[in-house]
C-alpha cells in the first residue's frame, strides 16, 4: 500500500509536525522507496535462517574492581560552579 499525502499529513499532525509542500511531497517518495525495499526484504526466503534478536552473541565482561588513583576533594570541587560542605551544589529538579 503506497503513503499518501493523507497518511503523511496524519502522522505529521500525530507527531506535531509541519512540513512545507515540497518536502511533503519528497517524503511520500521517501517513504514510498523505503516500503518497496522493505517489500523486497519480504520476497526472501528465510526457511534456513534461524530467529534472532542480536547479529552477535552477547557476552558481559566482568572484571574485579580494582582501587586507582582518584582526585582530592578539593582538586575535584575546584572548577565546580556551586558548591558547599565539601559536596557539589546543583539545582533543584524535583519539588
Amino acid at each position: 500500500m503506497p503513503v499518501s499525502k493523507d497518511h503523511v499529513r496524519k502522522v505529521a499532525q500525530l507527531a506535531r509536525l509541519d512540513f512545507a509542500p515540497e518536502e511533503e511531497a519528497q517524503l511520500i517518495e521517501d517513504l514510498n522507496r523505503m516500503l518497496e525495499y522493505v517489500a523486497a526484504l519480504d520476497q526472501l526466503d528465510t526457511t534456513e535462517v534461524s530467529p534472532t534478536a542480536h547479529v552477535l552473541p552477547l557476552e558481559n565482561a566482568f572484571r574485579d574492581d580494582v582501587m586507582g588513583q582518584s582526585l582530592d576533594r578539593s582538586d575535584a570541587l575546584a572548577n565546580a560552579p556551586l558548591s558547599g560542605q565539601g559536596h557539589f551544589r546543583v539545582p533543584r529538579v524535583i519539588e
